[in-house]
């Protein structure tokens, strides 16, 4: 294995670049103590708060938006991205950078043009068919493309000679033991031990179509016998669950702490991102996914092969109804030996290494230079 003294990583905009690069530094850092890992990252972004807030050195650069179309905006890119990628550049000459390792997003761009130039070794990491704008590009300069699951390669010709390594996920979910942490988790969030538990999320964003539905059947889940733990989000608005009912509907803002979450649930109903999807399944949570209604469908992908394999169910977003919640999930909730198949099905797809599955191509990258 190629020892690293130098790693510069670069992902950012949303969580579902910034979340498994930092599981992944984490998982460097736990093999070599020592490395030094340097992020890039846009004013704009989200990794702005999340990155520093996890103990790694935030490096901000200048980031721009890839035009799709021929435009104003197309004639100024090259002037900035050669601006973009100087910025990357003198970053990646101070920290002596190994490698460069990009999850997405339009910071990586920059990254991987400065690394094209000094010939350094880099490695993408895709989760998403199709592939990203961003890391779309980064594979005109690496033959060194990881992506998180194994339709992928099946369903692209760009991802055709991809390594599947899964998803780098943070070790309290890959390592979460669900029935040890149940009784913790449980009394955390007020909930009772006798009754199964419908865990309800839309990503870190929230999902208004999810909240709607699933609050709007709370009389009639909790009259059934099933509590509830659901996150609203952090860009939705409050919604209204009725007072007096016969079983806990407990409504968090935000949860940080997922492995809670996970812990109770019996069964979840949330969007098909490629997190969601890679957590959900490691710890071998049964799942109802709402793909995103809009997009290149990559939700669909993500979840659809779950499905296939037993481990959920899927329902479009305009199908998802409070009167859908009641004929579909209130059965499944009271099927135990139902959702024990499922959670099987799910654990067998699923995997937890991802993280050091890419630490260790990351290194063969790096030794094959």
């Amino acid at each position: 294995m190629a020892s690293l003294r130098s790693v510069v990583v670069a992902g950012g905009g949303t969580g579902g670049h910034i979340y498994p690069l930092l599981a992944f530094a984490d998982a460097l850092r736990r093999a070599f103590p020592q490395v030094r890992i340097t992020a890039l990252g846009g004013e704009k972004g989200m990794e702005k708060e999340i990155v520093p807030a996890a103990g790694y050195d935030l490096r901000i650069i200048p980031v721009h938006q890839l035009p799709r179309s021929l435009n104003l905006n197309l004639i100024r890119t090259p002037d900035r991205m050669w601006k973009s990628a100087h910025a990357a550049g003198r970053i990646i000459d101070e920290v002596q950078a190994d490698v460069i390792v990009g999850f997405g997003g339009y910071v990586s761009v920059p990254a991987y043009l400065a690394g094209w130039r000094r010939e350094l070794p880099m490695v993408i990491h895709e989760v998403n068919v199709p592939a990203g704008v961003a890391n779309k590009l980064g594979m005109k300069f690496t033959k060194n493309v990881a992506v998180g699951f194994p339709h992928q390669p099946q369903q692209s010709e760009a991802l055709r000679d991809a390594r599947v390594v899964g998803v780098p996920i943070r070790t309290s979910i890959s390592r979460l033991d669900r029935a040890a942490m149940r009784p913790q988790a449980l009394a955390h969030f007020g909930l009772r031990p006798d009754l199964p538990v419908l865990f309800v999320f839309g990503a870190s964003q929230g999902a208004g179509s999810i909240n709607d539905a699933v609050s709007g059947a709370a009389k009639a889940l909790t009259h059934a016998g099933v509590q509830v733990l659901h996150v609203q989000g952090g860009r939705r608005d409050p919604f209204e669950v009725p007072p007096g009912l016969p079983a806990p509907y407990v409504v968090v803002p935000y949860l940080s702490d997922m492995q809670l979450g996970y812990a109770v649930a019996d069964l979840i109903v949330c969007r098909g991102g490629a997190m969601t999807v890679a957590e959900a399944t490691a710890v071998g949570a049964p799942a109802i996914y709402v793909p995103l209604p809009w997009g290149n469908g990559e939700q669909k992908r993500n979840a659809l092969p779950v499905v296939e394999a037993g481990g959920g169910l899927m329902v479009e977003d305009g199908d998802l109804t409070p009167e859908w919640v009641e004929r579909t999930v209130i059965p499944l909730m009271r099927d135990p030996q139902r959702l024990t198949a499922m959670s099987r099905a799910a654990a067998g797809y699923g995997r937890r290494d991802g993280d050091d599955a890419l630490v260790d191509f990351v290194c063969e990258a790096v030794a094959n230079r």
